[in-house]
């Protein structure tokens, strides 16, 4: 499920009380899986930019079809 899909999930269903919080929790989350691939990509010797933060984000993103 890309982010745009949870984020449209949480938010539509309004009625949850706590959505500001699980809001929170996929924007956590994304963060975590976006730096362990930034981790693996260097343990790998990948020959990316790594100093191009931007760079890798959409990278990433085009890998993981967000």
């Amino acid at each position: 499920m890309t982010l745009k899909e949870k984020f449209t999930e949480i938010l539509t269903a309004f009625w949850i009380s706590n959505w500001e919080d699980e809001c929170i929790k996929i924007a956590d989350d994304y963060a975590v899986e976006f730096a362990d691939w930034v981790r693996v990509c260097k343990m790998k010797g990948r020959g990316y930019d790594f100093d191009d933060v931007k760079q890798l984000l959409e990278i990433y993103k085009d890998e993981k079809d967000l």
